[in-house]
């Protein structure tokens, strides 16, 4: 087994850890929703430390469920890691072609 193959496995493994533990070790249990976002649990001890805090602005658009949330973020989500594939594809592709390049005319 090379080097990078053993590197990839052990990322995965780390990956996989980094999911599976949470949930194993239950520490998301006694809260009654146990692995909410930054964003929730901010709003929370915003609201308990100052209950008359008024938000400086309104969100442009209110999704109508959390399902319609979730799909949005994912959407997101996909549109930044195909953008992310397309410009290493690109630069991969443009190095070999250089490559390519400089082996034809050193051995022409």
């Amino acid at each position: 087994m090379s080097k990078n193959a053993k590197i990839n496995w052990l990322l995965l493994l780390v990956v996989a850890a980094l999911a599976v533990l949470p949930l194993a070790l239950g520490l998301g249990e006694g809260k009654e929703e146990p692995f909410t976002g930054a964003d929730a649990q901010a709003e929370a001890a915003i609201t308990e430390l100052r209950p008359d805090y008024e938000p400086w602005f309104s969100p442009l658009y209110e999704p109508p469920s959390g399902e319609v949330e979730s799909a949005l973020f994912a959407l997101q989500a996909a549109i930044g890691a195909g953008v992310l594939a397309y410009y290493f594809g690109l630069r991969r592709g443009r190095r070999q072609g250089a490559a390519a390049a400089g082996n034809t005319t050193a051995e022409s």
